[in-house]
């Protein structure tokens, strides 16, 4: 019997406990040290994950006997420093919660760990592995013949509290576009195969948040906008996000439309959130509307109520855990690398740019990359 692989944890708020769960269910895999400073998010912790030795600095549990990987869930402004730490002390795999980093000019920073991290980094994308999603994803080309067209929406809930309200913050958050979005830009270039040349936004805060102050500080997150894109190879791609429509029954609808036909998904939200007076939560469907003949066809892809019970995510924590234990065993490779979490925030970056100036962002005229030295004055100042 092969022996567990060891995780050491960063962070331990919502998302970190999702994790927890998660890896909780994954055969072979146990969580061994923690690194939560808040104390509240502590105990939630203690209770998720027994077993697991607390620790008071990531320098100390770095110094944890016999840990294979390191999940980092920590705050979104800390997650760059965090690797640097890493990598000059311990390099172990690692598994990234997205953004890959908030500061615009992180770009050097990125292109040195890129090119010499000894382990696997795999940035968490969990989207990609919603069970409906990637049914989408598997499905679009040959449904529709080469998209020409992608547009997602997500109608969700506002911003739930973070502990210290950091995520109220664009200086901690580097935006509602990067934060919230970055998601969405990453399944963009996934499903389309393809890097962008061209953004316009239109996005702003209008509802959420506007009586809270925090030490005298009104935040100044978005909760709502649209974002287009134009691609290299021609195809185009809009998000439409709304954070004060928790009333909709479907959060995410994601629809795919090229020569051939059409194909969607509906993805619900998290189960928590679903009035139990309404009967059980919608079921995922995908649906795929050819051209011709004409009509289309929809098929329900039911998500294992044990994952549903795990986070809120639709099961996608789980897969990506599994995928990333691959990996780990040497049975895989890394899905959302580095450069892929690069394009996700730099994406929402520049969409948050255009959207403040109202001037659509060329991709062309500004150049900046892991691997090139620096920014440029136009992403220096996108957050």
């Amino acid at each position: 019997m092969m022996a567990p692989i060891r995780y050491g944890i960063i962070g331990c708020g919502m998302m970190g406990q999702e994790h927890l769960r998660n890896i909780a269910l994954l055969e072979g895999a146990a969580v061994a040290a923690i690194f939560e400073p808040d104390a509240p998010m502590r105990q939630a912790a203690e209770m998720l994950a027994p077993e697991a030795r607390f620790y008071e600095s990531l320098e100390a549990l770095l110094e944890h006997p016999g840990l294979n990987c390191l999940l980092i869930a920590s705050p979104n402004h800390l997650h760059l420093a965090q690797i640097e730490a890493i990598a000059a002390r311990q390099p172990l795999p690692l598994l990234v919660e997205k953004p890959l980093f908030t500061d615009p000019e992180a770009a050097p920073a990125l292109g040195r760990l890129r090119e010499g991290y000894p382990a696997p980094v795999w940035v968490a994308m969990e989207y990609r592995y919603m069970p409906p999603v990637a049914r989408l994803i598997e499905q679009a080309e040959a449904v529709t013949g080469g998209i020409r067209m992608l547009t997602i929406r997500e109608h969700r809930f506002p911003f739930l509290p973070k502990v210290g309200d950091w995520n109220r913050f664009n200086r901690n958050t580097g935006g509602t576009l990067v934060e919230k979005c970055c998601h969405f830009f990453d399944l963009m270039r996934h499903i389309l195969r393809d890097d962008p040349v061209r953004v316009m936004a239109s996005a702003g805060q209008d509802v959420n948040h506007l009586d809270e102050s925090y030490d005298g500080q009104r935040p100044d997150i978005w909760d709502n906008g649209y974002v287009i894109v134009e691609f290299a190879r021609g195809a185009r791609a809009m998000l439409e996000l709304c954070m004060f429509a928790e009333g909709t029954r479907y959060q995410e609808e994601i629809s795919a439309v090229g020569p051939k036909g059409k194909i969607e998904c509906l993805v619900p939200g998290p189960g928590r959130f679903w009035p139990a007076d309404l009967g059980p939560q919608p079921v995922p469907q995908v649906i795929v509307s050819p051209r011709l003949p004409k009509g289309p066809r929809a098929l329900e892809v039911p998500v294992d109520p044990l994952l549903l019970d795990a986070g809120d995510h639709n099961g996608s924590t789980y897969y990506q855990h599994r995928r990333f234990l691959d990996v780990l065993r040497g049975q895989g490779r890394v899905e959302v690398t580095l450069s892929d979490g690069w394009w996700a925030v730099a994406m929402g970056m520049a969409a948050q740019h255009s959207a403040r100036t109202g001037q659509a962002v060329s991709f062309a005229e500004l150049p900046y990359h892991p691997d090139v030295a620096g920014p440029t004055a136009a992403l220096a100042t996108a957050t």
